[in-house]
């Protein structure tokens, strides 16, 4: 059997990716997600999954209409404990051992995140569920990702996109001579606001050295192909000739 490149990556996936067309929750999609991440347990890759709650709650939005700030994204941090559990149950019909954590406590529906007891649960081959945000208010789920990739020492960031299989130069769904980029630095992401993740939670990749690699979730395999080590999507990390 081929021996993965990355032992231990964390999944960062947009509440909008489990969203179905006129559901707030698609169980196709939580279907194809599963078998996406459970082609991973026959190489014994540990694996840790951010879900956002964008399905949900649209924080923004509502701040924009004169709602508290800090009281929208807490809404929006349930938001993401509901998708998570979602993803778990789609998970354990797949048959794969599954922790759903949280930032939040609510002890009757997941455990409290605790970094030990969260790298022993990948330790014994479980899928480990990432909820709530970092528990806090003004950070988003990007920031949650880069946070707990650095607490748990995944080797990568995989950050799922719809329908875009990496980094461009512009939108190339509005600009048809918009340029792929197969590796691009912290920096340059940065300078040239390229969309990648928040720019809070790419600066915070930047310090740590938390390679990221952008890529379309739509398009089935990509998951195990990256951690197989093929170069596919953008890579996001500190040299410019890595890749």
């Amino acid at each position: 059997m081929q021996q993965p490149k990355y032992r231990r990556v964390l999944i960062k996936l947009s509440g909008e990716q489990i969203k179905g067309t006129d559901e707030v929750v698609s169980y196709d999609m939580l279907d194809y997600l599963a078998r996406e991440i459970g082609a991973l347990h026959q190489y014994k890759v540990d694996v840790a999954v951010v879900i956002g709650g964008g399905n949900i709650w649209r924080g923004n939005q509502s701040i924009a209409r004169g709602m508290d700030a800090a009281q929208s994204h807490y809404m929006g941090m349930l938001g993401t404990i509901i998708n998570s559990l979602a993803l778990q149950d789609a998970l354990e019909r797949h048959g794969l051992d599954t922790r759903a954590m949280t930032a939040i406590q609510m002890n009757e529906v997941a455990e409290p995140y605790i970094r030990r007891r969260a790298t022993r649960h990948m330790a014994k081959g479980r899928v480990v569920i990432l909820a709530g945000g970092t528990g806090n208010p003004y950070f988003t789920t990007d920031s949650a990702a880069a946070l707990r990739a650095a607490e748990l020492h995944a080797d990568v960031i995989l950050m799922a996109k719809n329908g875009v299989d990496g980094i461009y130069t512009a939108d190339p769904r509005r600009h048809r001579d918009a340029v792929k980029l197969d590796h691009v630095t912290y920096m340059d992401a940065l300078n040239r606001g390229l969309a990648v993740m928040d720019s809070t939670a790419l600066t915070f990749c930047m310090d740590n050295n938390i390679p990221i690699i952008v890529f379309n979730a739509l398009e089935a395999g990509m998951i195990e192909r990256i951690v197989l080590g093929e170069r596919v999507g953008t890579l996001v990390s500190s040299q410019a000739t890595e890749r």
